[in-house]
């Protein structure tokens, strides 16, 4: 229930909403110490009215930091392939869901994530814990429970809208809190 009503607040958005956002949140995580460092990085394509995650993805590229992205397999777990710019990408679609934004080239498997310096996850919002919420098919629960089993300690962080910083989310013994969300308004960082 929780899940869809931050949906709900999110399919209200216009696209410039989203897209000016997008150019926001871009500038402010392309700001963040461990983005300025990183060789690699994980990401994702935003779709729909996710924060628009587009541009930071040509900026991090700009500054030579590879950047790899997920390839939902059959199972909702996550294989990865490098973004190389715009023409590597192509829509895909999983079953009747909305089509996802994925790498066409080489696919370099679901452990390539454990050579990131930062991870930049999806959510629906965080918690003053620093707990994510996700949409529920747990495949970003799966890419965590890998690096942390190859003993990999990338900066794990979530690009949000800033309504979407709240009191507290559900929990899980199994969900793991993320180091820092940014917003269009923000960064906040979690102990």
């Amino acid at each position: 229930m929780l899940r869809r009503e931050f949906l709900a607040v999110r399919n209200r958005l216009t696209r410039d909403d989203v897209r000016v956002a997008g150019g926001t949140l871009a500038e402010r995580a392309l700001g963040l110490p461990e983005l300025t460092r990183a060789r690699t990085v994980g990401a994702y394509v935003s779709v729909g009215s996710e924060p628009d995650t587009r541009a930071l993805l040509d900026a991090l590229r700009a500054r030579g930091v590879r950047v790899l992205l997920p390839a939902l397999l059959p199972d909702n777990d996550l294989d990865w392939g490098e973004y190389t710019g715009p023409g590597s990408l192509a829509p895909v679609r999983h079953g009747r869901k909305t089509a996802l934004w994925e790498p066409s080239g080489e696919r370099l498997g679901p452990d390539a994530v454990t050579a990131a310096d930062v991870v930049l996850l999806p959510g629906l919002a965080v918690d003053a814990r620093g707990m994510r919420l996700g949409r529920g098919g747990g495949s970003y629960d799966r890419v965590l429970a890998r690096l942390e089993r190859a003993g990999a300690r990338p900066a794990l962080v979530v690009l949000l809208y800033d309504a979407e910083v709240v009191a507290r989310v559900p929990a899980e013994a199994h969900d793991r809190p993320v180091h820092a969300v940014v917003t269009p308004s923000g960064v906040r960082r979690f102990t």
